[in-house]
């Protein structure tokens, strides 16, 4: 099952990329906005690491034993996400996994991070002003924005001012640039080359939902509800539509809601109720997704739910009754519940120091910081050099062949689109926790 799941990806993204690299696309971006964020860096601490992500050779042996590291010096690293507001889940939880990165890179000795985390509220013009605040400070290492609505906005900013962009989760192809719509075949964006992701792509997660559903029989009728004025949830939705086509899957309801209007999800589940959907795909975040849960018991309507990574994090939520998640299924790249020691030692580490077990933003975000370690020392690239000069390096370095193992994925890879290639996981709510289902 693994195995097919990174060949339907796989597929999938050289389907949607075809189109656009035929097109000729390049990067651009609009000039930032003048009104900048204002907050101090994080500091870093000096907690010991142990059992670092690698990349190839072992990346903590390759730090300790490369003589010229103290000369790689220290990188100004930074970020954004909603650290406040209704998807803060998301945001704290990819700054706390860099955070952890950082501090056992830095413990480490030889090149060090500063990081610096701003909070764009899931707002793109906050977002940019966030950025514009970073850019300022020095930031020669950008990890993007946590959520796509804003990751779309910053890209652009990090594309026109030459700063590397690896994003842990702003999944839209908007992000990337140069994808071609799955049911157009238009490329909206150009392709920022600049930009990469340590996520799943949006379509890449519609084609592997279906494929999942259908080759486990989990629906004979499935309805779907997204969000129509969001690229992420749009982006899934499209695609999935698709595959599901092409699988034979049944889609007998699919209906909408808007920013505006996420508080009332009745008319959208009587409608799948009455249609006799025996299974809920939802390519949305947890918090209206939490509200489709508790009025779906309140119609007496139990049906299956199938969600994607912006599902992860509901478990959290506060003030959320935990039972109504019993038996939601999702797919998503990390499971906090692997007992390979990487894994293992970051889930105690987060534990120990935040107080809950890391979703996969956090892993993302921890897998991230180490990607840029490993990146910048098989690269030979010095703090000393300009954010334009990392930049092209960087680019040159991810798009041919460069290879890393973390908590989210062994053996990851990256091309010239900014797709990352690993292989998702079906995972399961079971008594209050994710359990793996493969």
């Amino acid at each position: 099952m693994k195995r097919e799941l990174k060949r339907v990806l796989a597929l999938g993204t050289a389907f949607i990329l075809c189109i656009a690299l035929s097109s000729g696309c390049s990067g651009g971006g609009a000039n930032p906005a003048d009104d900048a964020a204002t907050a101090a860096p994080d500091s870093s601490a000096d907690t010991p690491a142990t059992d670092a992500p690698d990349s190839g050779d072992d990346a903590q042996a390759t730090a300790e034993s490369n003589g010229n590291a103290a000369a790689l010096g220290t990188f100004k690293i930074g970020g954004t996400g909603p650290l406040t507001g209704g998807a803060a889940i998301y945001g704290n939880a990819a700054k706390n996994g860099a955070t952890i990165a950082v501090e056992e890179i830095n413990a480490l000795g030889g090149l060090q991070f500063e990081l610096n985390y701003q909070d764009d509220e899931h707002d793109a013009e906050k977002a940019v002003n966030a950025y514009n605040a970073l850019r300022d400070w020095g930031m020669q290492l950008f990890l993007g924005s946590v959520t796509s609505t804003p990751g779309v906005a910053t890209s652009a900013e990090s594309n026109s001012d030459r700063i590397f962009f690896l994003t842990p989760s702003a999944s839209s192809t908007e992000v990337l640039g140069g994808v071609a719509d799955p049911i157009t075949g238009l490329v909206n964006t150009p392709r920022k080359d600049n930009v990469f992701q340590m996520c799943f792509m949006d379509p890449n997660q519609g084609l592997a939902s279906a494929q999942y559903i259908a080759d486990n029989g989990l629906a004979g009728k499935v309805a779907v509800i997204y969000k129509n004025d969001d690229v992420y949830s749009m982006g899934i939705y499209d695609s999935f539509k698709l595959r599901a086509q092409e699988l034979g899957l049944e889609i007998v309801s699919s209906t909408t809601f808007t920013e505006s209007s996420q508080n009332d999800f009745n008319v959208q589940l009587t409608e799948a109720k009455n249609a006799g959907a025996d299974l809920i795909f939802l390519p949305i975040y947890y918090t209206p997704a939490s509200l489709i849960l508790s009025q779906a018991k309140s119609i007496d309507y139990a049906p299956k739910f199938f969600g994607v990574d912006g599902m992860d994090g509901i478990l959290t939520m506060d003030g959320f009754d935990a039972s109504l998640a019993e038996g939601v299924m999702l797919l998503t790249p990390f499971n906090a519940d692997a007992t390979d020691e990487l894994t293992s030692n970051f889930v105690a580490k987060f534990q120990e120091q935040f107080g809950e077990i890391p979703n996969q933003f956090a892993a993302d975000g921890y897998d991230c910081v180490y990607a840029y370690y490993s990146a910048i020392q098989e690269a030979g690239i010095t703090a000393d050099a300009g954010a334009e000069e990392i930049c092209e390096a960087l680019i040159a370095h991810f798009a041919s062949g460069f290879s890393f193992n973390g908590v989210t994925g062994s053996n990851m890879t990256w091309d010239a689109t900014g797709a990352v290639s690993k292989t998702p996981k079906g995972m399961v709510i079971e008594n209050g926790s994710y359990k793996g289902m493969d």
